[in-house]
């Protein structure tokens, strides 16, 4: 009898994979269905079962249970927690959080995923429930402050309490356990909810009442997920997500299990540490240590593992890519010789925090739908999925990838199973893939007969490829050149089912140039769980600054960590002398959110320096800034030592002859862009690792049992021990004509454009260091032709959007012809299209050698100060611009390449404080840096501009920029005329009123004929004295994403789409304003308002709340050490459309900056945050509610902190459409604490308000709801 057998296991969506060791015997590598009901309950069962047949060369029967004696271990990744996510089929929880904070999962981070998304659908919840627990706690002190100890009683105050972190913490009210006991066994003998997700404010420094609660919960009887025990991070929102999602899908992994283990005999207990699980972070834990959150990202992380132990070059600097290809999505990750980790992420929707390999999903694989829209060819997000699937797959599906590899011969039918069709018993159906594209094709030469062209359904299928190509590159792009590192510096790896079908076109569109394919690269997941390490993690919070003084605390938590480990280890029976021991400090600068985690080396405490150095590598900064240790982790690795890492690249250095690999068994033609039908050799995998050092040249096709490998010609695959190395050779592009637009290269170019947009703007995040850019992403970064016009902007922040144009136009009208190489432009100023002075942009040439511009870059970020009569630069009460900070038309930033910081000081700092009332800026240093960061940003576009040019040819990129534009106007006629049909030919009229009763209205007169319109804003209300006049850069922007908005597909965005639209505004009136007109709050606040009302004109959706709810506290005392500012937009409802209600708590319209996290922000600054919720009731009734707004109540610590409010709809409620009633209004207070009594007098404020509040003064916001949609049914 065979004893020692090992047996890996990937339960995917679609298939399992497996791969058994067996004594004595080949490896046995086989996939089954995931689900087969008709054959077996459970698929890794039956794969175990099938693996014993064979090792003992003996039939058992499918009910049979089956014994474990000669298995060594199973090693499994699984899909069951994610799919129940997928799915939505977790377990019904109740989340138990503290009181004021029931809606914390609901608002989140405030922002949409989508910006041009009416409906502002936003991230999901699990939880049924929510109990509230009436405790608290906060951090004592102010990490913003330099003096951070200096209004601090340790000794004489009882409510005080030291934290696991070194954190001082105030106890402001005890739960009472014994009320929440009854409240407990209530809810567990109503006998819905079983399930506890128990998650309080700060219980990550404070864990003593969430772990009391957490006693209770298990004495009733019910499973809990207890947040400081998952993730003992700062961060409410994520942690509580994490904890919600970990009590939802446990007792589903749980359920699992026992069914798994009823299968063998003794059940689940007899596999004893036999039975290993992959988890998220890229290592095994036994099936008793496995639990929801650590199942989420299984399968990707053996994929990662996999890749990383067989196709790694150890001998040389250069990373590996992985690529793993699936049906309906593909994961990118890179690998540098050791596995990379993340703590924040989105699956399916749900916010995670929790170790895991950083891991990159795109939404384009075998599945996803070809579609040809708006004269562009489009490939997903749609999928097919498995059901339909493919339309060869004979379920009556659409085309997609699949369908375009089989139609170009880089699929044989002949070598898939028959398991296609209504029965599962047929081929694959080439003939109904031929006959859809030859449809296809007909409509897109009907569509482009008057420009001449007629393509075959091969360019077609094969045009299809390379923008899937393209959509897959860009993830890529942005995980290597985003973090400073070049990507045709590394290797490809590429596996999964369709990995090899795409492996040299990859590398010839990223310019790598070689390709390793394992021979399980189809099952590599699998292959990467049986290669992978258990793994034994154990985290702790610190709050320590990194010096010496602390280095004892440290040791103490290190230690203690260290001790956990090994005691883990040995409940499992683990060697612990075959482990490696590794400790981690996750380190930042004070009063930042940028995290790097550097390993503390055995024996000295030189992390300060790595830290330092890696800050400069990655972020291209360093900060004169103390160092923060945020959490200890310890890692104990308990290797794999039976099983060496292989490297394809090292063997074919060795490689000493290479030969010529023999004939072919057969040839199929197959269809490749540049040279269309070749006739190309098929060749066998397992045949050519028996052969190693064989050469097949391309063009060739390479096929086992479960993949397909194509070589292209121009590349060659070499034969290894394991794997088919592939050499490619960077070709030329065809030439592309610079007279005559192609649909396939347009489509091309528009990914190439948006890429670079969006390369730029993760360049300026990186870069950047103030918490406006990094962490609120309060930016857009931005591509423009030669004349200024908007080619590309990555969708940001969209008031920003079409407003740089404007920006960059009139810097090209002052310094034409005055350009020099290195030369880079600022501005802010309304009259050289800014939006508001905070909001500076940075603009760069791109010259020819002649120095004339052929294409501008430009990114546009809101700086926290920049100056004004108020801390924040955004006074609620400015009348002229001058007072609201540094107002710069023009400058050049960097004169041939060398920055001007003293010329930049002096706009920013000293020319500001000239005028009465008026400061320079409070934040120089940030300015500077965020500055630099953004000049950076616009040199990243610059280079891959340049790289473009290198490829195509300047004239060829210009064509291209041009057509893009003109693609988007058409898309925007087509709406227009639908629109004047909808309205037979009437109109559009609608109009609104600011607070104070100006009125913004416009009147739409549509072309029938071109679907040009005239936009006439001439009837809007005069200049105020006041800053709600908005420069006319923010009124074209919010015309742009209104436009957007309403065309629901994605097109592409740029001035294009503005191309049919002539705008009329009436000069010295609210939305086109003098040049001294003061406009802080037109760019935040009028903004909202014009969106409201040219919605309103086309019908399309009630009004939002309206506002974007400005609300800045600080201080500037310089004597006593204590200086900060902070600034945050508020969420409130959004309006109700005629098929949805609105969404509550979200960020509308043009604005969609993110929310600090509770426990930031009381450890920063000198607050305590007692509520955060939905207003319910605040949105308008109607068929379709309107969205509701937010409660915030805030008190304050400190005395003499500056609060400013800049907030609209405070008098004029946000209208309803067609019956919908409107939402209610929002409401400020201040609740001013009166010195004799204690008590608070509630003092409305109103919308826009400057004061002074002292420690124990509270501001609460109530923000608007949406209008409602419709009238209100009545049963």
């Amino acid at each position: 009898m065979n004893s020692g057998i090992e047996i890996a296991i990937d339960r995917g969506g679609t298939f399992c994979d497996f791969i058994a060791i067996i004594p004595n015997q080949e490896d046995y590598v086989f996939k089954l269905l995931s689900v087969d009901p008709q054959n077996y309950k459970d698929a890794p069962t039956e794969g175990i079962r099938r693996v014993l047949e064979r090792a003992y060369n003996t039939i058992i029967p499918k009910h049979e249970k089956l014994k474990l004696d000669s298995i060594k271990s199973i090693r499994m990744g699984t899909t069951v927690a994610t799919n129940a996510l997928l799915e939505r089929k977790g377990s019904d929880v109740c989340l138990l959080t503290t009181k004021g904070f029931k809606d914390v999962l609901s608002i989140g981070n405030q922002t949409r995923p989508n910006i041009f998304d009416l409906k502002a659908k936003k991230l999901d919840h699990l939880y049924k429930t929510v109990l509230e627990i009436d405790e608290r706690v906060t951090i004592e002190g102010i990490s913003e402050s330099k003096n951070n100890d200096c209004q601090i009683d340790k000794n004489h105050d009882q409510t005080l309490v030291k934290g696991i972190t070194g954190d001082l913490v105030r106890i402001i009210k005890k739960p009472n356990y014994d009320y929440i006991q009854q409240e407990l066994e209530a809810l567990f003998n109503r006998g819905e909810i079983k399930c506890i997700a128990l998650s309080l404010l700060h219980s990550y420094v404070f864990p003593e009442h969430e772990s009391e609660i957490a006693k209770i919960c298990r004495k009733i009887g019910f499973e809990v997920s207890v947040s400081h025990e998952l993730q003992p991070m700062i961060g409410m929102v994520n942690r509580t997500s994490s904890t919600v999602a970990d009590a939802y899908l446990t007792p589903i992994i749980k359920e699992y299990l026992t069914s798994f283990g009823s299968g063998f005999e003794g059940g689940l207990d007899a596999f004893g540490n036999k039975l290993l699980f992959m988890q998220s972070n890229g290592g095994l834990c036994p099936w008793y240590k496995f639990t929801g959150l650590k199942a989420i990202l299984s399968g990707p992380a053996g994929g990662m593992v996999g890749y990383g132990k067989t196709c790694f070059d150890s001998d040389s600097t250069k990373a590996t890519i992985g690529f793993d290809a699936g049906g309906t999505s593909t994961d990118v990750s890179r690998f540098s010789g050791k596995l990379n980790h993340i703590f924040e992420s989105v699956v399916s929707e749900v916010s995670l925090q929790t170790p895991q390999l950083d891991i990159s999903t795109v939404a384009a694989g075998g599945g996803s739908m070809l579609f040809w829209k708006n004269g562009m060819f489009v490939v997903g997000p749609e999928s097919a999925g498995s059901n339909p699937g493919p339309a060869c797959y004979r379920k009556g599906g659409p085309l997609t990838v699949t369908d375009a590899n089989l139609y170009l011969g880089r699929l044989l039918p002949e070598y898939f199973p028959k398991i296609f069709g209504p029965n599962q018993d047929e081929a694959l159906d080439y003939d109904i893939t031929v006959k859809k594209f030859e449809e296809l094709t007909y409509i897109i030469n009907q569509d482009k007969k008057s420009e001449g062209i007629k393509l075959t359904p091969e360019e077609v299928a094969s045009g299809f490829l390379k923008i899937a190509i393209e959509s897959m590159c860009r993830p890529i792009r942005a995980l290597t050149e985003a973090k400073g590192f070049s990507t045709q510096d590394h290797n490809l790896a590429c596996f999964g089912g369709s990995g090899g079908q795409f492996s040299v076109s990859l590398c010839k569109n990223l310019g790598i140039s070689q390709v390793a394919i394992h021979k399980y690269s189809s099952l590599l997941s699998a292959y990467g769980i049986y290669l992978a390490d258990i793994l034994i993690e154990k985290q702790s919070p610190a709050s320590w600054v990194f010096e010496e003084r602390n280095f004892v605390e440290l040791d103490n938590k290190v230690k203690d960590l260290v001790n956990q480990v090994y005691w883990d280890c040995s409940k499992q029976n683990l060697d612990r002398f075959s482990s490696k021991l590794e400790v981690y400090f996750n380190m930042k600068y004070v009063g930042t959110d940028t995290h790097l985690l550097i390993p503390k080396r055995e024996g000295n405490y030189d992390c300060a320096a790595e830290f330092i150095e890696r800050h400069q590598n990655e972020y291209g900064f360093v900060l004169d800034r103390k160092i923060i240790v945020d959490d200890v982790q310890v890692l104990l690795i308990i290797q794999r030592s039976e099983c060496e890492s292989s490297n394809p690249f090292g063997e074919y250095k060795e490689l000493y002859t290479l030969g010529i690999a023999d004939d072919p068994f057969e040839t199929k033609m197959v269809y490749f862009e540049k040279h269309g039908w070749l006739q190309s050799s098929v060749y066998n995998l397992n045949d050519l690792n028996l052969k190693v050092g064989k050469v097949v040249d391309g063009p060739a096709i390479i096929i086992d049992e479960t993949q397909t490998i194509l070589i292209e010609p121009q590349s060659k695959a070499i034969s290894l021990k394991e794997h088919i190395l592939i050499k490619v050779d960077k070709e030329k592009e065809n030439d592309i004509s610079s007279r005559k637009v192609d649909p396939i290269q347009l489509s091309v170019f528009a990914h190439r454009f948006m890429s670079i947009a969006e390369q730029m703007g993760n360049t300026l995040q990186q870069t950047a260091i103030s918490t406006n850019i990094k962490e609120r992403l309060d930016f857009s970064c931005a591509v423009f032709d030669g004349n200024g016009d908007l080619v590309a902007n990555a969708p940001h922040v969209p008031i920003h959007l079409g407003a740089m144009s404007f920006a960059v136009k009139s810097q090209i009208n002052i310094w034409n012809g005055k350009l020099k190489q290195g030369d880079v432009l600022v501005s802010n100023h309304p009259i050289a299209g800014g939006s508001h002075l905070p909001d500076i942009t940075v603009i760069t040439p791109v010259l020819d050698e002649n120095d004339k511009p052929i294409f501008w870059t430009a990114s546009r970020g809101h700086h926290a100060d920049i100056g004004s009569i108020s801390a924040g630069s955004m006074p609620p009460n400015s009348k002229s611009i001058h007072q609201e900070g540094a107002a710069i038309v023009t400058h050049k930033l960097c004169v041939e390449g060398n920055f001007d910081e003293d010329g930049i000081t002096r706009l920013l700092l000293e020319e500001p404080s000239t005028y009465p009332g008026c400061s320079g800026t409070r934040a120089l240093s940030d300015n500077i840096s965020d500055l630099k960061a953004q000049v950076a940003a616009n040199y990243k576009g610059i280079s891959l501009l340049n790289n473009l040019v290198d490829d195509f040819t300047y004239p060829v990129i210009n064509l291209y920029m041009s057509a893009i534009q003109s693609t988007a106007s058409e898309s925007v006629r087509r709406l227009l005329k639908l629109t004047d049909k909808k309205f037979n030919g009437k109109k559009l009229y609608a109009v609104d009123y600011l607070d104070d009763g100006t009125p913004i209205s416009v009147l739409i007169s549509i072309d029938s004929d071109t679907g040009d319109a005239i936009f006439d804003f001439s009837n809007s209300g005069n200049e105020i004295y006041g800053n709600l006049n908005a420069p006319k850069a923010v009124l074209y922007s919010a015309i742009l994403y209104v436009i957007r908005s309403l065309i629901s597909e994605d097109i592409p965005l740029n001035n294009g789409c503005l191309a049919p639209i002539k705008v009329i505004t009436k000069h010295g009136s609210l939305i086109d304003p003098s040049s001294e007109a003061a406009v802080v709050g037109g760019n935040v606040e009028t903004s909202q308002r014009i969106v409201d009302v040219l919605l309103k004109a086309f019908g399309a959706v009630a009004a939002s709340q309206g506002t974007c709810n400005n609300f800045t506290f600080g201080i500037n005392n310089p004597e006593n050490n204590v200086s900060f500012g902070y600034y945050e937009t508020i969420c409130g409802g959004s309006g109700a459309g005629p098929s949805w209600k609105g969404q509550n708590a979200v960020q509308c319209h043009t604005t969609n900056t993110r929310m600090t996290d509770v426990e930031i922000f009381e450890k920063r600054y000198p607050v305590i945050l007692h509520e955060f919720s939905i207003r319910h009731g605040s949105g308008g009734v109607g068929e379709h509610n309107g969205g509701n707004g937010i409660i915030r109540d805030i008190e304050f610590t400190m005395a003499n902190l500056e609060v400013s409010c800049l907030m609209e709809r405070r008098s004029i409620a946000p209208f309803g459409l067609s019956g919908g009633g409107s939402g209610l209004r929002g409401e400020n207070y201040w609740l001013r604490k009166l010195a004799k009594s204690h008590a608070h007098q509630k003092i409305s404020i109103g919308g826009k308000c400057s004061l002074k509040v002292n420690s124990g003064d509270r501001i609460i916001i109530m923000t608007p709801g949406g209008g409602g949609f419709g009238n209100e049914k009545i049963i």
